[in-house]
């Protein structure tokens, strides 16, 4: 199977979960903490990796709901997506990993803007990497109001 490589990203995590993470472009700098649910001290303006997963998921998901609507010729409008990135012990004991996914497609009525999301869902990185690894939940508003 022949790959053509689209981007390439790479980072260095330093002390783990409450360290710091660094691209080696040094765009990404920032300090990470163990949250105080995880029995750390949660350091104010630290991040963590399922924050940094849950923006990474959004942006990507969002970006595939846009691609996926203009091949449509669709106009979505404002469109945004919240993740939200859980972190639970399975049934075997081991630490993994839930996302619910929210997309709001303003500009489309609701079985459209679900079409749309949908085909996003099979399309986007993410999705097609965690897919049948961790449960992702999707649900999708077209009114902004709704969203907020």
């Amino acid at each position: 199977m022949a790959t053509t490589i689209m981007h390439s990203a790479q980072a260095k995590s330093i002390g783990g979960r409450d360290g710091r993470i660094e691209s080696t472009d040094n765009v990404l700098n920032l300090e990470l903490t163990m949250p105080r649910s995880l029995g750390g001290r949660a350091r104010e303006g630290a991040t963590n990796p399922e924050q940094l997963f849950a923006a990474g998921y959004a942006a990507c998901f969002g970006n595939a709901v846009i691609h996926i609507a203009r091949q449509a010729k669709v106009n979505v409008g404002d469109i945004s997506v919240d993740a939200q990135v859980e972190l639970f012990m399975n049934e075997e004991n081991l630490p993994t990993l839930g996302v619910a996914l929210h997309a709001n497609l303003p500009g489309v009525d609701q079985a459209q803007a679900e079409e749309i999301v949908e085909k996003a869902h099979h399309t986007c990185p993410y999705s097609r990497a965690t897919r049948g690894n961790i449960d992702v939940k999707l649900t999708v508003t077209t009114d902004a109001a709704v969203a907020a």
